[in-house]
């Protein structure tokens, strides 16, 4: 195998592959990157058997040539060391040559290194997907849907399927929920797809987060193709590969209220400001509580009182409350997770209770809901 390739090409898409290697893997090849030269181009894959990532580099793309291949074949070597050469070396231009015996000699400029290669042939095969049903959604729309659930993953293995995000598609909408069980954050969208089928799979929360690093802000369409236990994403020279998680996603529609006894609409930023500064003296221990209350004319109440710092108060007028009166507490840290994933200037809270969920949602958007289960202190 010998060709030569642009470096910046070459270290984006190391990089890219690099998030599916890890170090802690029991298949020892896995630690490495393979690379394989065709006629067409150099294809770079890394996995850890969870998630696989797989990126092509074209010979030439809009007229420039990327990549010169002299003689075709494949080699894997060490991601830790390859990774780190690419980035540190001298010139534009890198050429890779594997002689007999899976020495790889790397040079650029007047520098030359000499790796020890792996057989490519031992590397797993990345599973072959039958395309034949999939579905499309804007780039920048999936990485948006992405950000607005994945953080409401439980971080405990306890119960492995609420890792996961769940994500349902029916009658060309797509919905993401996830929940820990002390929140829930749920998205919609429409997607395009071809056929009427309907999914309900679980994707884990770490393989759309690391989905999400790599793909870029485009309204480019990315292809989603779901079987039995993987999902594949494919971007224009990416391919993303991850397992589902076993098991069924709890019913969560059971969860959200679909009436209220106190609405309140309050500015995102200033709501979202006040709960932080109030959280700054609710950090001690494990609290980090909020108390909530309404008073009148409009105006709500937000403090927070951990007896051996202090405590605070602050009241912001909102733009209208309808209903009980109410005192309520939770998380600081879930209710500013929460607004943070919202979009929009004004947002509803959908009270149904002291101690029972409640619903935040922008207001005159329906797509979006985030749930929070309230913290008994009153």
């Amino acid at each position: 195998m010998k060709f030569l390739i642009q470096r910046d090409r070459l270290v984006q898409s190391v990089q890219d592959v690099m998030k599916a290697v890890s170090t802690r893997t029991t298949i020892p090849i896995l630690t490495g990157i393979k690379i394989v030269a065709s006629e067409d181009g150099v294809t770079l894959t890394g996995s850890d058997s969870d998630v696989s990532i797989e990126s092509f580099i074209p010979k030439e793309e809009a007229g420039d040539e990327i990549v010169e291949v002299k003689q075709t074949g494949a080699i894997v070597l060490q991601a830790k060391f390859f990774s780190e050469i690419v980035k540190k070396l001298p010139t534009d231009t890198v050429e890779i040559e594997v002689l007999n015996s899976l020495q790889t000699v790397i040079r650029s400029g007047k520098s030359e290194f000499n790796l020890n290669g792996l057989d490519a042939e031992e590397y797993p095969h990345l599973p072959q997907i039958e395309e034949s049903n999939q579905f499309s959604i804007p780039t920048d729309l999936l990485k948006a849907m992405i950000r607005q659930t994945v953080f409401a993953v439980s971080a405990s293995e306890t119960r492995p399927i609420l890792t996961g995000v769940n994500w349902k598609v029916e009658r060309n909408e797509l919905t993401c929920i996830a929940t820990d069980s002390h929140r829930l954050a749920l998205r919609k969208a429409m997607v395009e797809i071809e056929n009427n089928d309907i999914y309900n799979v679980v994707i884990p929360g770490k393989s759309l987060n690391e989905l999400s690093k790599i793909m870029d802000d485009s309204n480019e369409l990315i292809h989603i193709v779901i079987t039995e236990n993987q999902i594949l994403f494919k971007a224009k020279h990416l391919l993303f590969f991850s397992r589902l998680l076993e098991g069924n996603y709890p019913d969560t529609s059971r969860l959200i209220p679909n009436e209220s006894k106190t609405d309140i609409i309050l500015n995102t930023k200033e709501f979202l400001q006040a709960i932080d500064r109030a959280s700054l003296l609710a950090r001690e221990g494990r609290n980090n509580v909020v108390k909530f209350a309404t008073i009148n004319d409009g105006i709500v109440e937000v403090s927070s009182n951990t007896p051996e710092v202090g405590k605070v108060i602050e009241e912001i007028q909102s733009q209208s409350i309808e209903g009980e009166e109410l005192k309520i507490s939770f998380s600081a840290k879930y209710m500013m997770d929460a607004l943070k994933a919202l979009e929009g200037t004004d947002i509803k809270i959908s009270f149904t209770g002291a101690m029972r969920p409640f619903l935040i949602t922008p207001l005159h958007d329906d797509s979006i809901l985030q749930l929070i289960l309230p913290v008994r202190t009153y």
